[in-house]
């Protein structure tokens, strides 16, 4: 079995950060050496560790923001 890579390409926004330094993040990240995409989750503060998370294609991502702009 292949090992799990991924590798954050670029750190968008922080979030929220909890009391053990672990930060919620918008981040574009590449899965696997696949094409980057949005990606919304927790890391611990050495980021070898996270937490359940989604993950957005640009598309979705435009449809999020155009929701929240509509709110």
């Amino acid at each position: 079995m292949p090992a799990f890579t991924y590798e954050i390409v670029k750190h968008v926004a922080v979030l929220s950060e909890n009391a053990r330094g672990w930060k919620k993040e918008l981040n574009l990240v590449s899965w696997g050496g696949r094409d980057p995409k949005y990606d919304i989750r927790e890391w611990s503060p050495e980021y070898d560790r996270m937490g359940k998370g989604v993950t957005l294609s640009d598309e979705e991502m435009e449809n999020l923001v155009a929701a929240i702009k509509e709110m």
